[in-house]
C-alpha cells in the first residue's frame, strides 16, 4: 500500500537557484513545507532575505546565498558555502534563467546569444556538474531542471531562449543516462505560461492595461482557459524530490495548462 509520508522531504538539503522570487519561490517554500532545509540562490540578494523570511516565519529554514550562476568560480562558491552550512546536498532545482529578449532570429546579437545560453544552459550544466560529484560522494540525490514548452516548440521572437530550453530538456537526458548508476534521478519540468515577471516580460513595451489584456488572452488560448501559478509547479518539483518518484529518472513533466496538447479551449476557434 501507498505510503503518503514518501511525499516528505523531512531531513533533506536541497539547492534552489532563482529562489528569490516566480517559480523558485514557489518551490523553496513548497520544499520548507515538506521538511527540507534550503538554501536559495539569485544575483538578487533582497529577494533572497525576503524568501528566507517568509520560509522561516512559517517555521522553515532557508540559507540565502547570493551567487551570479553563469559564472563558475561562483557555482564553486555557492557549493562551499552549502556544504559548509548543512554538510551535504541532496536536491538540485536548477530554475535559475534570463528572461527571453522579444527578437526575430535576425536581429539577436553576439550579447544576447552569451548572456542567455550562459545562465540558462552553461551555468545549469556546471552547477548539476558540481552537485552531482557530492551527490555521487554521499551515495545518490536528485537533480530538477526547470525548462520550458519552449524547448518542444520554439516560440516566434524568443529563438535564443527556446534553444536554451531546449539544451536543458538534453542536459537532463545525458547526466540521467550517466548518473543513473550512481542513484542520482535527474528529471525536468516543463512549465507553460505561468504568472511570474518572466511571463510579463513578454508585455514590458505595453502599457499597464494592454500588457494585462494580453496576459488575460493568453488564458483562454489555454485548454484549461488560464495561465497558471507558480505553486503549481512545487507540487511536481516535491514529486521529483522526494522518495515518491524512486524509479523516476530522465523524466519530463509538463504542466501547462494542456498547450502542447495542440487543442484550445472550450468556445475558442
Amino acid at each position: 500500500m501507498f505510503d503518503l509520508s514518501k511525499f516528505s522531504l523531512k531531513g533533506k538539503i536541497a539547492i534552489v537557484t532563482g529562489g528569490g522570487r516566480g517559480i523558485g519561490k514557489a518551490v523553496a517554500q513548497g520544499f520548507a513545507k515538506a521538511g527540507a532545509r534550503v538554501a536559495i540562490t539569485s544575483r538578487k540578494i533582497n529577494d533572497l532575505e525576503a524568501t528566507a523570511a517568509e520560509i522561516k516565519a512559517f517555521g522553515g529554514e532557508a540559507l540565502p546565498v547570493q551567487a551570479h550562476l553563469a559564472k563558475l568560480e561562483e557555482i564553486n562558491r555557492m557549493i562551499d558555502t552549502v556544504m559548509g552550512n548543512f554538510g551535504r546536498i541532496d536536491i538540485l532545482v536548477n530554475n535559475a534563467g534570463t528572461s527571453p529578449a522579444m527578437g526575430s532570429v535576425l536581429d539577436s546579437d553576439e550579447r544576447l546569444w552569451d548572456t542567455v545560453i550562459n545562465l540558462n544552459l552553461k551555468g545549469l550544466y556546471y552547477t548539476s556538474q558540481a552537485v552531482a560529484r557530492v551527490m555521487k560522494k554521499q551515495g545518490g540525490g536528485r537533480i530538477i531542471n526547470i525548462a520550458s514548452i519552449d524547448g518542444f516548440k520554439p516560440e516566434p521572437g524568443v529563438s535564443i531562449y527556446s534553444i536554451s530550453k531546449a539544451g536543458v530538456r538534453m542536459v537532463t537526458q545525458a547526466f540521467a543516462a550517466e548518473l543513473a548508476p550512481f542513484h542520482i534521478r535527474v528529471n525536468t519540468i516543463a512549465p507553460g505560461p505561468i504568472s511570474t515577471k518572466l511571463l510579463d516580460s513578454h508585455w514590458f513595451h505595453l502599457p499597464p492595461e494592454e500588457a494585462q489584456k494580453a496576459k488575460e488572452a493568453l488564458g483562454k488560448l489555454t485548454p484549461l482557459g488560464r495561465v497558471g501559478e507558480p505553486d503549481e509547479i512545487a507540487g511536481a518539483a516535491i514529486y521529483l524530490a522526494s522518495d515518491a518518484s524512486s524509479y523516476t529518472t530522465g523524466a519530463e513533466i509538463v504542466v501547462d495548462g494542456g498547450i502542447l496538447q495542440g487543442v484550445t479551449a472550450p468556445g475558442i476557434l
